[in-house]
């Protein structure tokens, strides 16, 4: 396979991925404003600092107002990591390549393109806004589901697989990092704060396999136990660095990469992350996303012929 068709792979799927995780935060928040008394939710604020974009949106924006927050999370020009900059970005890769993935896959990109652009007004409405969040997660989860079903299990497939995953346990890190980071623990908020960490898992779509594992109860260490190590639930950190070993390692050359895999892992499974409080938990969720831009870097330089370009529209290293 040539390094351009495995590099355009990883980088549709990771796209996708990052498409429908911006999707899902945004509507659990929304819940959230509904579950909790004015003045006690953190607003929408929180969601810039996911995507680590808060210095660049207050270059144009003076506040984290409901609208304008929302306008540059979903259709926001000048933020990368906007769903309708992401799926562009999915779909022009996903072009240069329409020989290489099933037809299927491309009509699905190319409707999810139009569907986002074209309907922008009900993404930013209160009434039409869980719909049009709705379609974008399940296109995402058609997309990815269509390419398992039709895609041969290949080199390029490894490529794919690979980019969701890694972009999963970014997206993953950096929820548990800020929602914790801005959890409201005053007197007032008390009584709410089961129901912020509640959130933060729905914001993974882990709420019932949290309760399957570790029980009815929501707590705070239980919680981050259970998105830093689950070794079965698919978007805990652990898990997704199990899932990139085994991916890579039916490569040729694949020595570097599954070194840099095995040191993040054996740390990780090593930490005793039910501790972390306060900035610790924040320090080593820093850790986690400096290591996962490690790998990154060590499969450009081992499988792509350089650095992607397509890094610095990346926005959230």
């Amino acid at each position: 396979m040539l390094s351009r068709v495995g590099e355009t792979l990883y980088w549709v799927s990771r796209y996708i991925e990052r498409a429908e995780n911006v999707a899902r935060v945004i509507n659990v928040n929304n819940m959230l404003l509904l579950d909790l008394p004015k003045g006690v939710c953190t607003g929408w604020g929180p969601l810039i600092d996911i995507i680590g974009a808060r210095q660049a949106y207050l270059e144009n924006n003076a506040d984290f107002s409901e609208s304008k927050a929302l306008k540059y999370l979903l259709v926001g020009k000048d933020n990368p990591s906007s769903i309708l900059n992401s799926i562009i970005s999915a779909r022009e890769s996903a072009r240069t390549i329409r020989d290489v993935i099933p037809r299927d896959v491309w009509e699905e990109i190319n409707s999810l393109y139009y569907y986002v652009k074209n309907n922008q007004s009900e993404g930013l409405s209160k009434r039409g806004r869980f719909a049009y969040l709705k379609k974008i997660i399940e296109s995402a989860h058609l997309i990815f589901g269509t390419l398992n079903a039709t895609i041969n299990h290949d080199n390029g497939y490894i490529f794919i697989r690979f980019g969701s995953i890694i972009e999963r346990a970014d997206m993953s890190s950096r929820i548990l990092d800020i929602r914790s980071e801005t959890l409201i623990t005053n007197e007032e908020a008390k009584p709410y704060e089961n129901i912020q960490w509640i959130s933060l898992l729905r914001s993974l779509s882990a709420y019932q396999m949290y309760r399957q594992e570790m029980g009815v109860r929501v707590q705070r260490a239980d919680v981050i136990e259970f998105v830093m190590h689950s070794e079965v639930f698919p978007r805990s950190i652990l898990f997704c660095l199990n899932e990139m070993k085994s991916l890579v390692e039916p490569l040729v050359n694949s020595a570097a990469i599954i070194t840099i895999i095995d040191n993040a892992r054996d740390d990780l499974k090593g930490k005793n992350v039910r501790e972390l409080k306060n900035g610790f938990l924040h320090n080593y969720v820093d850790e986690i996303q400096i290591k996962l831009a490690a790998i990154h870097n060590v499969l450009a330089e081992s499988y792509f012929l350089k650095l992607p370009s397509q890094t610095q529209s990346q926005s959230q290293g």
